[in-house]
């Protein structure tokens, strides 16, 4: 166990506001302000921000650990256009390879820590071929990084619910060893039932108590069919603030007269919207979402995997992606970039104890930037990384 200790990081701008000194104990941000005094009974590191930018430690909402081939030799992608295409040959390939989700999910962590993000939000793949092997090995990354970073693990039954009998019961499984929230995928365009589907998926939640992150591609009026139902159980069941829409991709195709009362009801129910902005697919409207008082947060999804070969474990990049699809220009609507993988993020994901106050777990990220909208576009290297209240990387690389 380590001795208590102190930081003092001096001359740094809080999200660009003036400079202030920032005293850490225990874990937490203790103080904030101008010529702060080390604490005389606290041995106590201190730490010259240079006049950096301070940002709160990053947030990724939605992303794929255990499909990663992050630092792996090239995958050549020949796979077919459909969801089920993709599907089906990372499951093949996973199977034949012996894809170590252990290893990897390791890696890409320690690789998102080093840029800055400290908590974040993983599905894993649960299916009656792999059984719960990459679960396992998602928990072992958890646990190698709880000092350092918060990791929630969402069950996500990826190649579809009711298709591969047993399913069901593996996500039971799953989260009775230590998966947090249970996941879903297109109950009409996968499952093909949607209200067996749903009904499936809410029961196991409502055994279990835990939230509900789905996966919802489906267009139009599909995907519209299938949030109403989602929602009705949402209402049903009492799960108001538990659960979250990935994707949304309906909500960008549908006109405002038929989308808006939709997003009304997410926000009445507190539901949550987590989109990676991609640029292939509609996307939800962003700015007509935040006004209706829905929770928007961000995420990358897969990153460098056999579905596609982009993707970078870099929250600020993931911003700046975001900024571009919905054509935020200026600095302000930069800072709503900003909030998805921060403040909104981390409201989102249900984590505590999050930002830059006294009492908030210290997790910090200083950058060499003027501004938000410039650390967003320009992206520099991350010139330390605070984790739990200590120094965990130095210009770009873990300590």
């Amino acid at each position: 166990m380590s001795l208590p200790h102190a930081l003092l990081i001096r001359n740094v701008r809080p999200l660009g506001k003036a400079p202030v000194d920032l005293l850490v104990r225990d874990g937490r941000i203790a103080a904030i302000g101008a010529a702060l005094a080390p604490p005389a009974e606290l041995p106590t590191e201190e730490e010259d921000g240079g006049g950096a930018l301070l940002l709160p430690g990053l947030v990724e909402g939605h992303t794929h650990l255990d499909k990663t081939l992050w630092g792996m030799d090239w995958y050549r992608n020949e796979v077919g256009s459909r969801l089920v295409d993709k599907i089906d040959n990372e499951r093949a390939f996973r199977h034949a390879s012996g894809h170590d989700a252990a290893g990897q999910s390791l890696a890409l962590a320690r690789a998102f820590l080093a840029r800055g993000t400290t908590r974040l939000r993983t599905h894993v793949d649960i299916d009656t071929q792999a059984g719960l092997r990459h679960l396992e090995g998602v928990i072992g990354t958890r646990s190698a990084m709880q000092a350092t970073q918060q990791i929630q693990i969402v069950a996500f039954p990826q190649s579809g619910l009711l298709l591969r009998p047993g399913t069901e019961a593996l996500l039971e499984q799953a989260m009775a060893e230590g998966a947090d929230l249970l996941g879903g995928l297109d109950p009409c365009a996968i499952d093909g039932d949607p209200v067996r589907s749903l009904d499936v998926l809410f029961g196991i939640a409502e055994r279990r108590g835990c939230g509900i992150d789905i996966h919802l591609h489906e267009p139009g009026a599909m995907g519209a069919f299938s949030l109403g139902l989602i929602m009705d159980r949402v209402a049903a069941l009492g799960m108001q603030g538990r659960v979250a829409i990935s994707h949304g991709f309906c909500l960008g195709d549908l006109p405002p007269p038929e989308r808006d009362p939709l997003i009304a009801r997410m926000a009445q129910l507190g539901l949550v919207l987590i989109t990676s902005a991609p640029a292939s697919r509609s996307v939800p409207p962003l700015m007509a979402c935040r006004q209706a008082g829905l929770t928007v947060l961000g995420g990358n999804d897969g990153i460098r995997d056999t579905w596609s070969p982009y993707g970078n474990p870099d929250m600020l990049e993931r911003a700046m992606l975001i900024g571009l699809r919905y054509n935020l220009r200026r600095d302000d609507e930069l800072d709503v970039a900003l909030d998805c993988v921060t403040y909104a993020g981390a409201r989102g994901c249900g984590f505590a104890a999050y930002g830059l106050a006294p009492g908030d777990r210290a997790d910090l990220v200083l950058v060499e930037a003027r501004s938000v909208a410039e650390a967003i576009v320009a992206r520099p290297v991350r010139r330390r990384v605070v984790a739990g209240g200590r120094i965990v990387a130095r210009d770009g690389a873990l300590i």
